[in-house]
């Protein structure tokens, strides 16, 4: 039409561009506040990616994750048209259709998740297209085990890494580097630029080092304004000082690469250990016969919990 555009004032701040639903570290679904200033710092921090991981814009991205959540919305649809590549877009997941989009169309960097890559490096089907153009793969909204990336990796000839993130960051936090030697195929990376990040032990809050494993938290640009009308919510998940308190349990080196082991939530309790079941899952699928595997806590009078596999 010829209608004049408004002019609107926005506080890039505090103006709201976006709410996206999340269970956050726990409970219920929770409107997650997110600004202006979120996603755009988020999209300038992945631009800060160099070599083989940067999106370039020669190249063609496959939206297979939907454009509602927050990994899909940011680093698809968003970061992918800041770059000014191409997005071909799926309406749902189907491996058939996807492989033969992925091969009509020389996909050549494909945003996934751990289900999907899995299928990438086990089923038969994969042999019956022609993947060659795809140089990177990165993985994000749950733990990918090394073995699962690896065979990925090996199978398609093409480079698998990890990325971290969750809705109340916008959603990266980490991302593993520019150079594919660097990769370690457990890790989720080093932490964006502007990114501050520590582990805490989860019954005392006490910092931790390199080498432990204790609750990941993240502090940055890219943190969330809080929970939409949820101020218990808010002050339990990002304290005083700006934290944001996960609920994901993790490790690091020396280095600074991150390794995320498990949900806080989810740890199995085995005679006061803290057994995380996606250690058991990533082992039960090195197995050749196994092509997926869960792994929950069950009751137990002498142990505690014990875990079980299915």
């Amino acid at each position: 039409g010829d209608g004049e555009v408004p002019e609107v004032e926005i506080d890039p701040e505090n103006d709201l561009v976006v709410l996206p639903y999340s269970s956050g570290t726990t409970g219920l679904s929770k409107g997650v506040m997110l600004t202006h200033y979120n996603l755009v710092a988020n999209i300038s921090q992945l631009q800060g990616l160099t070599g083989p991981v940067a999106v370039r814009e020669d190249d063609t991205l496959v939206g297979i994750l939907p454009f509602y959540h927050i990994y899909g919305m940011v680093a698809v649809m968003n970061y992918a048209l800041a770059q000014g590549a191409t997005v071909v877009s799926m309406p749902r997941f189907d491996l058939e259709d996807f492989l033969s989009t992925m091969q009509e169309h020389k996909i050549s960097y494909a945003y996934l998740v751990p289900p999907i890559v899995l299928a990438l490096a086990k089923h038969p089907m994969v042999d019956n297209y022609d993947l060659t153009a795809l140089r990177q793969i990165i993985s994000g909204a749950a733990p990918l085990g090394s073995n699962v990336a690896g065979e990925c990796r090996e199978r398609l000839g093409c480079w698998v890494n990890q990325a971290y993130g969750m809705t109340e960051m916008s959603p990266v936090s980490h991302f593993n580097p520019d150079s594919p030697e660097e990769v370690d195929l457990a890790s989720v990376g080093p932490a964006f630029p502007n990114t501050e990040c520590k582990l805490v032990d989860i019954e005392t809050d006490k910092d931790l080092g390199a080498g432990e494993r204790g609750e990941l938290c993240v502090r940055g640009p890219q943190v969330m304004k809080g929970y939409l009308n949820n101020d218990s919510a808010t002050a339990n998940t990002v304290d005083s000082d700006g934290w944001l308190h996960t609920g994901d349990v993790a490790t690091v080196t020396e280095d600074g690469y991150f390794e995320i082991v498990d949900r806080v939530k989810e740890l199995i309790k085995y005679k006061g250990y803290q057994v995380p079941p996606a250690e058991l899952e990533a082992l039960l699928l090195s197995h050749p016969e196994i092509s997926d595997a869960a792994v929950i806590g069950v009751s137990d009078a002498e142990a505690g919990e014990i875990p079980k596999a299915f």
